[in-house]
């Protein structure tokens, strides 16, 4: 397959809290510097590692399966709750054996494997599932929902325990959480590149209303919790905190799965 540093192919998430990040590389002054092909998080990760795509915003668990290189200053992040990653359980969360899992994100699953065992000895099986709540609750203790799906749910009305993983991960690290982040092979993480990433997400942070406004109808969400979960529960900017919390989630992670090479 022919890859061309000069206008990579780029895996991007079809997720409400990819759009501020993407804004300007579609509707920009400087736009479509990149081929843009959306996906779900864990299968933009298998784009870059087949080399259907060269750079993706991937979870961050599956750059440091790839051994793979990031744009630095931007991603996915929060410092504190973050609302689009709920688990919803039946049982108090150190009795959860079973865990239904939303199949989105690879970094989320790992996220929720490394609270319940560091927060609440609970070290569940897991079952791949849809992101339907009653299915996933049928046979199962607890469920992982992401994205767009857990925005469509109301914790406070779930007749269960809800916990949000961004939430948790700040209470058991006092860091933030990052999710994902531009990445992909060395030779396609140029000072350019990057800086595209970066102007990009300047533009979309300079669009907000129209953002919000577009992406409420087109997602059926109100659009208070569509300002709200852009502008507050997500982070796009990376700092040395993000980082810190970047590196300790990884060497978490490490230590539950021991083949995983953190470079």
């Amino acid at each position: 397959m022919h890859r061309d540093p000069a206008r990579p192919r780029v895996a991007v998430i079809s997720y409400l809290n990819t759009v501020p990040l993407v804004w300007g590389l579609e509707n920009g002054p400087r736009r479509h510097p990149f081929r843009l092909d959306y996906c779900l998080p864990a299968e933009g990760a298998d784009r870059v590692q087949s080399g259907q795509s060269d750079i993706g915003l991937l979870p961050i668990i599956e750059m440091a399966r790839q051994g793979l290189a990031c744009c630095p200053g931007t991603g996915i992040a929060c410092d504190g709750p973050v609302r689009s990653i709920l688990l919803i359980s039946k049982v108090p969360p150190s009795e959860i054996r079973t865990l239904a899992v939303d199949r989105g994100s690879r970094t989320s699953v790992m996220l929720a494997r490394v609270i319940l065992s560091r927060k609440y000895s609970a070290h569940p099986s897991l079952t791949v599932c849809e992101p339907v709540l009653d299915q996933m609750l049928a046979d199962h203790d607890a469920a992982l929902i992401i994205g767009d799906p857990a925005l469509h749910l109301d914790p406070a009305s779930l007749p269960f325990l809800t916990l949000d993983l961004g939430q948790e991960w700040k209470e058991l690290t006092g860091l933030p959480m990052v999710f994902a982040v531009w990445c992909g092979p060395k030779p396609f993480i140029t000072p350019a590149n990057s800086q595209h990433f970066l102007d990009s997400l300047s533009y979309g942070e300079r669009h907000i209303a129209t953002i919000v406004a577009g992406e409420s109808a087109q997602r059926h969400l109100p659009p208070s919790l569509v300002h709200t979960y852009l502008t507050h529960h997500i982070r796009y900017r990376l700092g040395e905190n993000e980082y810190r919390g970047m590196r300790a989630y990884l060497d978490f992670a490490a230590a539950l799965e021991p083949a995983l090479e953190v470079k």
